[in-house]
């Protein structure tokens, strides 16, 4: 059982990647595959992982090279970006639930329009519409659930670090 568990800094911070990439891979799969068009909140909760996922690949790359101090840094910088991220889920699945309105580029009349752009409409969707749940919740619910494991992850790694566990 002590095997499974050593290196534990390093499993779950690579879990907690793994995580994410899939997560964004699946976005980006529901758009392009299962054509659901994402609104203006749903691409706002896709900067944690493009930002967060590249740094934390980085760190995972250069494992054992960084000095601890930056090793620490990065980590949290990493967990901060993802629980960004998680408020940024919560905050408009509550706009989907009507808890409150969401920002006026989601649910505004927008400007004036150039009827010669007609023909290169796309699908504009409101952040207070609801796409897809599965039991219950809504992809904005689950983006939150995910970031919100994700920065547990990651807590975690940090935790086991600072027991003492080494970087190998």
């Amino acid at each position: 059982m002590a095997a499974l568990l050593h290196p534990l800094d390093k499993k779950s911070a690579a879990l907690a990647f793994v995580l994410g990439l899939a997560t964004i891979l699946g976005a980006w799969g529901s758009q392009i595959i299962g054509g659901l068009y994402p609104c203006e909140l749903c691409l706002e909760q896709r900067m944690a992982y493009y930002y967060g996922l590249p740094l934390l690949l980085i760190v995972l790359i250069a494992w054992n090279r960084l000095p601890l101090a930056v090793w620490y840094l990065a980590m949290a910088i990493v967990a901060a970006i993802f629980a960004w991220g998680a408020y940024m889920g919560a905050y408009h699945a509550g706009v989907e639930w009507g808890f409150w309105p969401g920002p006026t580029a989601c649910t505004g009349v927008g400007d004036a329009m150039d009827f010669n752009a007609l023909s290169d409409m796309k699908p504009v969707i409101g952040c207070d519409v609801v796409q897809f749940r599965l039991f219950g919740i809504s992809l904005a619910g689950y983006n939150a659930l995910i970031s919100v494991a994700i920065v547990t992850l990651l807590g975690i790694s940090i935790w086991a670090q600072m027991r003492g566990n080494r970087r190998g």
